[in-house]
C-alpha cells in the first residue's frame, strides 16, 4: 500500500497533545514494524516558531502550501471557538477540499471546517463543551455531539481530546485495514475499536474485570461472537435484571447492547476477512452474523462497501485513496 501524505495545521498557542496526535497513531515508531509511517508534515500560516499552550516553542518549518498537496489534511485543534478562523486557512481548508483532500477536524478543530463552510448540510461532531456554541455559529451544519467521530467520507470529524486517537484509529482502518490498526493500538495502549457512535463522555470508568460481573460479559461476548447473544440472556449472565443490565450496559459503554455487539462483530469479520481465505458464508458464521446476507447488510450500512470488495481493499498492493 502506499501511504497518504498528511499535512496537520499548527498555529500560535496550539496544544502539543492535539498537534501530536496523527503522528502518535498514524507516524513513524521505534522500532519499526507495526505499519509503513505515513510523511507527516506540520505547517502553519506563517512557518518558524511557535507558542504552544505548555509554555514552549516548536518549529514548524512548511506554510500553508503544504496543505495543496498533501492526501490528509487535519485540523487537530483550534484556540477560540468564537471567534472567525483567519481567512488564509479558510481559503486553504477549501482549496484542499475541493481537490479531493480528506479533510480532518479533530476537537475545536471542527470549527475550523465549519468556518470554511465545507461542513454545511453535513454531519459532524464537536467537543462536547462547546456545543451550544457550534451549533449558534454554524446551524447549518447536523451536529452529532453524542458521537466520538462521525465519517462523511471525504470528511471526518472527531470529539474532544482522546476521542481524536479514536477519530486516528479508525481512519487508519479505513485506509490501511482493521489489523494493522489494532496492531498499532496495542503499540499506543489504546482502545483497539470504539464506535463512531459511542458516547464520548462517561461518567464511571470501566473496572477491573475480577471486580464487575458486567465487564467479565462483556469480555465474554466479545470472545464469542459466534453465538447468540441475546439481552436476557447476557442480562442473566451477569445476574442482573434486564432493565438493569441495559441501563448499566449504556452507563458504562454510552451505546445500546445491540449497537456494541454489532460493532464487535464487524470487527471480526474485518478481522477475518483481512487475515484469511475463508469464504463469506463462514465470515458471516464465525462473526455471528448468521448469513452472509446480513454480513452484507451490516458491511454496506456501517462501512460503505461489500465484504468481498473489502478484502479486495485490503489485500497485498493496494494503494491509497481519500475516499
Amino acid at each position: 500500500m502506499s501511504a497518504p501524505s498528511v499535512a496537520v495545521l499548527a498555529f500560535e498557542g496550539i496544544s502539543p497533545f492535539h498537534l501530536a496526535v496523527p503522528s502518535l497513531v498514524w507516524g513513524p515508531e521505534s522500532p519499526a514494524g507495526d505499519m509503513e509511517p505515513w510523511p507527516i508534515t506540520v505547517a502553519a500560516v506563517v512557518p518558524g516558531s511557535l507558542p504552544t499552550s505548555a509554555g514552549y516553542s516548536i518549529d514548524v518549518p512548511a506554510g500553508l502550501g503544504a496543505l495543496a498537496e498533501a492526501d490528509i489534511v487535519v485540523v487537530p485543534w483550534w484556540s477560540d471557538p468564537e471567534s472567525p478562523t483567519p481567512a488564509p486557512v479558510v481559503a486553504a481548508l477549501r482549496a484542499a477540499h475541493e481537490r479531493g483532500a480528506l479533510v480532518v477536524g479533530l476537537c475545536l478543530g471542527v470549527f475550523a471546517l465549519a468556518d470554511a463552510g465545507i461542513l454545511d448540510g453535513r454531519a459532524a461532531t464537536t467537543h462536547w463543551k462547546w456545543v451550544e456554541t457550534f451549533r449558534k455559529r454554524f446551524p447549518s451544519v447536523q451536529l452529532r455531539p453524542e458521537e466520538l467521530y462521525v465519517d462523511e467520507g471525504d470528511i471526518v470529524t472527531g470529539a474532544g481530546a482522546t476521542a481524536g486517537i479514536d477519530t486516528c484509529l479508525h481512519l487508519l482502518a479505513r485506509t490501511a485495514g482493521q489489523v494493522v490498526a489494532n496492531r498499532v493500538a496495542r503499540r499506543i495502549v489504546a482502545a483497539p475499536h470504539r464506535p463512531g457512535g459511542q458516547a464520548q463522555f462517561i461518567e464511571l470508568p470501566v473496572p477491573a474485570e475480577d471486580e464487575d460481573p458486567l465487564t467479565t460479559v462483556m469480555s465474554w461476548a466479545r470472545s464469542h461472537p459466534d453465538v447468540p447473544h441475546g439481552i436476557d440472556d447476557l442480562a442473566a449472565r451477569a445476574h442482573m435484571s434486564r432493565s438493569t443490565f441495559t441501563r448499566s450496559f449504556r452507563a458504562r459503554t454510552g451505546t445500546t447492547v445491540h449497537s456494541w455487539l454489532v460493532a464487535q462483530r464487524l470487527a471480526r469479520a474485518r478481522h477475518l476477512l483481512e487475515t484469511t481465505a475463508l469464504g463469506i458464508d463462514a465470515v458471516a458464521a464465525q462473526s455471528g452474523f448468521g448469513t452472509a446476507a446480513r454480513l452484507r447488510e451490516h458491511f454496506a450500512t456501517a462501512l460503505g462497501t461489500t465484504p468481498t470488495r473489502y478484502r479486495v481493499e485490503f489485500s497485498a498492493g493496494k494503494s491509497f485513496s481519500p475516499s
